[in-house]
């Protein structure tokens, strides 16, 4: 008899540090919008919050501790989903600086990117004449001569410094094939111990692309590494082809991300007026296909996640 498939996981990536204010007035930037929309994102059926922060002044990315502490504990008091924190930050930040706030709050869950690239939206800066903010354009622009920096000394020190000694798990995130045998060497260092929580990322510029036939590549590669039972996968679509590859996703048994983080729109031409209408939207498309959605316990006891009440904030 078949096994009987998961519950879907969805998670929610509220605000990143991708996209800039001009981008979309309903991008969160301040606390408070931050703490809101992870808010009915987790009311709306997200299990797991993945965060990043960004100045209140601005909304240029940061990674400044005081920023993650006015909001991250307003969502651990409102709702009970798995708090995930990056662990990437932005391109332009030190490693140091990106731990910052994970190392403080070592929580449940740090997304984790498994190799260095080129990751880039620079083309998008030619379709916006005015900005808002005066370092929006340069550090858009900016991404075309910059290396997203993850060498296997940084990511050995973070599984050392957040798996070992503080008990996060994490969210491999996969831009490229190669970064699946990337992950899969750290499983044979003894470095990462399963249940593997994978998350496929489909659509930047620089790392796979959006073609379905990519999706089946990921899976049939990871399944030759972990084995089937060996990991659970979710799927990142970028920009349009946020829901497209989420449905591919589901129905290949697998786990889905929304949010704002990474695409602004709702639909063609529709931007998107919180995370939230994100949720709901991929929660209809789940409900279409028969397939139930997790809760945060179910989630939790899915990915080995150490418990809200073992966090630091």
């Amino acid at each position: 008899m078949p096994t009987p498939p998961d519950k879907v996981i969805i998670s929610c990536a509220v605000t990143g540090s991708v996209h800039t204010p001009t981008m979309s007035p309903y991008l969160p930037l301040t606390p408070d919008q931050i703490a809101e929309q992870a808010i009915e994102a987790a009311e709306a059926g997200a299990a797991i919050l993945h965060l990043h922060a960004r100045d209140p002044a601005d909304g240029r990315p940061t990674a400044d501790p005081a920023v993650f502490t006015q909001f991250v504990p307003r969502i651990r008091d409102a709702t009970d989903a798995v708090i995930n924190i990056t662990t990437g930050g932005s391109t332009r930040m030190t490693l140091a600086e990106r731990l910052a706030y994970p190392l403080q709050a070592r929580p449940e869950m740090c997304s984790l990117n498994m190799g260095s690239m080129n990751f880039s939206i620079h083309p998008v800066a030619r379709r916006i004449g005015e900005w808002q903010h005066d370092w929006e354009k340069p550090y858009v622009e900016g991404m075309e001569d910059l290396i997203f920096r993850n060498t296997f000394a940084d990511i050995r020190h973070i599984l050392r410094v957040l798996g070992e000694e503080a008990g996060t798990r994490f969210e491999f995130e996969c831009y490229d094939i190669g970064h699946l045998y990337n992950l899969a060497h750290f499983v044979d260092e003894g470095l990462v111990r399963g249940p593997l929580f994978i998350q496929g990322i489909f659509g930047i510029l620089g790392g796979l692309g959006p073609d379905p036939e990519n999706l089946v590549t990921l899976r049939a590669t990871a399944d030759r590494l972990f084995g089937r039972g060996g990991y659970r996968f979710s799927v990142l679509g970028a920009g349009r082809h946020q829901m497209p590859l989420l449905s591919m996703a589901a129905v290949m048994g697998g786990h889905v991300r929304v949010g704002l983080e990474d695409s602004l729109y709702l639909g063609r031409g529709q931007l998107a007026r919180s995370c939230a209408e994100q949720v709901r939207k991929i929660r209809r498309i789940l409900d279409e296909l028969s397939l139930d959605v997790a809760t945060p316990a179910e989630a939790r006891a899915m990915l080995g996640l150490k418990g809200a009440g073992a966090v630091a904030f």
